[in-house]
């Protein structure tokens, strides 16, 4: 009886245990088919929020787009970002990335430029949420790039408001 009480003693704790593992694993996105992926939200401004269009830093909040592929040049038009609550941005104008290229997707007003890597939401109210949101990056023809959820107490370790999902 002593040695049944054991087994199953060890079964238990063995089961605990892979349970306490995978909880302690952050949980990923799935991955999708594309070579457009986010590889980082600047979700919470520096400084006092404020999406004043004069005076406010809605441009300091900002998501990174990549190309992952090692070959192949994707052009952004036709691309759509949205968040949990259905605000989007919809590339219209050509932008190209080449591969292992990047572009910071800003609030705010100012120029597009392919040479300073920056497209402007043109919208000086922010996107994403300081709390917790959801990133979605759609391509073209409507199915899903990549998508990413964060709370910014799970997810942003050092509180710099930054978070990184693709290196």
């Amino acid at each position: 009886m002593r040695r049944r009480m054991s087994t199953a003693m060890f079964a238990t704790v063995a089961v605990a245990g892979s349970l306490t593992t995978l909880a302690a694993v952050p949980a990923h996105a799935t991955e999708y088919d594309s070579a457009l992926k986010v590889r980082g939200v600047q979700y919470d401004a520096p400084g006092r929020d404020s999406n004043s269009c004069s005076s406010g830093n809605t441009d300091e909040e900002y998501l990174t787009v990549k190309n992952y592929s090692s070959s192949k040049t994707v052009n952004l038009r036709g691309y759509v970002v949205k968040d949990a609550a259905g605000n989007r941005f919809a590339f219209t104008a050509n932008h190209y990335l080449q591969p292992g290229d990047y572009v910071k997707l800003r609030g705010g007003h100012g120029s597009d430029s392919d040479a300073g890597n920056v497209v402007y939401r043109d919208n000086c109210n922010f996107m994403w949420n300081n709390d917790k949101d959801t990133i979605y990056l759609y391509k073209p023809t409507g199915s899903r790039a990549d998508v990413h959820s964060y709370t910014k107490s799970g997810s942003d370790s050092d509180n710099n408001g930054y978070i990184t999902y693709h290196r």
